[in-house]
């Protein structure tokens, strides 16, 4: 006798549990009850916690927790289709721009390719120490016979981080115009930033194949997108009322104060959500590798399967020295953008 059958004796629900005869296999949890094996603590005291599977036991009309995930499931498989036809289109090119900047940065020569990611890390950040930082740091991974992998770490970055900005920004804006907008977008990015990393891969690959580039390049910025968009709103909704009140003492439109005043105010912001989502898509790369993301993360993988202590160490280490090449050339590059406004 299960537990909770009073209970639905006493309601007068019995003959509405017992409409239906339980025809599905016998679960695992109630397997090892027959058995006497069940070592499971769902009680307090001993009183078994009324979940749903425990109703079912005592009315079958009650589903199990297994029909739940199923119809989850079952639900995804069915509109499957109808996603895909949506989606291919619109994440296509996402393919067409990982798969070109994989291919140039595999095949430029090292040295073209290497001083050329030089002189931009001078361009970005004028900074000698972070530029000749990066330049060793390159020669290193040349020297390991890790740099081609961690060409390829770095297009994806470079790809991934750039959508995410160009994606974030604008909507960042959208929010700090819209406090409904705002309302609206924040429980999303919550979900986005708590979600584990490996449920971002689930329903990906049920929507797309494991070839297919758009599969990780999905996931990471669904992952790295949320820093720059929280960023950028804070940044706009930080800048002075009395600022705002002086632009429309002047006559300025909409338009012109956001380019004119709210964005150049809002920047060291933006340039901090900007490096939070270099570093997330730098994490999520290696998760990404599961599903044939090419670099380093692939290593990692690798020392992992075959338990190859050495090969796991050194990728990973190589990782960290993109993280702080990125780290570092982002923030002098938000250094240099702080002390010009105070310049000015």
């Amino acid at each position: 006798m299960a537990y909770y059958d009073g209970l639905f004796d006493t309601l007068g629900l019995r003959a509405w549990c017992d409409q239906s005869v339980e025809t599905a296999p016998t679960s695992m949890q109630a397997l090892l009850g027959q058995l006497g094996g069940d070592d499971t603590e769902r009680s307090f005291g001993s009183i078994p916690f009324p979940s749903l599977d425990t109703l079912h036991e005592s009315c079958t009309q009650i589903p199990q927790t297994r029909d739940m995930t199923a119809g989850v499931e079952n639900a995804f498989l069915a509109a499957r289709e109808s996603l895909k036809l949506v989606l291919d289109p619109i994440t296509q090119p996402l393919s067409w721009m990982l798969d070109g900047a994989l291919w140039l940065f595999t095949t430029t020569p090292w040295f073209i390719i290497v001083p050329l990611l030089v002189a931009l890390t001078w361009y970005v950040a004028r900074s000698i120490g972070v530029t000749v930082f990066v330049a060793i740091s390159f020669l290193f991974l040349g020297l390991i016979d890790h740099l081609d992998v961690a060409l390829q770490t770095l297009s994806i970055i470079f790809v991934c981080t750039g959508l995410s900005v160009a994606l974030g920004v604008p909507i960042g804006i959208a929010m700090s115009r819209s406090n409904t907008l705002q309302r609206i977008v924040v429980p999303i990015l919550d979900l986005l930033q708590t979600l584990p990393t490996f449920v971002y891969l689930i329903p990906l690959i049920f929507l797309f194949s494991v070839t297919e580039s758009k599969l990780y390049g999905i996931a990471i910025i669904l992952y790295a997108i949320v820093p720059v968009i929280r960023l950028t709103d804070l940044g706009i909704r930080l800048v002075d009322p009395d600022v705002i009140e002086a632009a429309d003492a002047f006559g300025m439109t909409k338009h012109q104060k956001l380019w004119g005043v709210q964005l150049p105010l809002a920047l060291p912001n933006i340039m901090a959500g900007v490096n939070q989502t270099i570093m997330m898509s730098l994490a999520m790369v290696v998760i990404a590798s599961l599903v044939s993301a090419p670099g380093l993360g692939v290593l990692v993988l690798r020392g992992i399967r075959n338990l190859e202590l050495g090969v796991g160490i050194v990728a990973g280490f190589g990782i960290v020295l993109l993280a702080v090449i990125l780290d570092r050339a982002s923030k002098a590059a938000l250094g240099r953008i702080d002390k010009n406004k105070n310049a000015h």
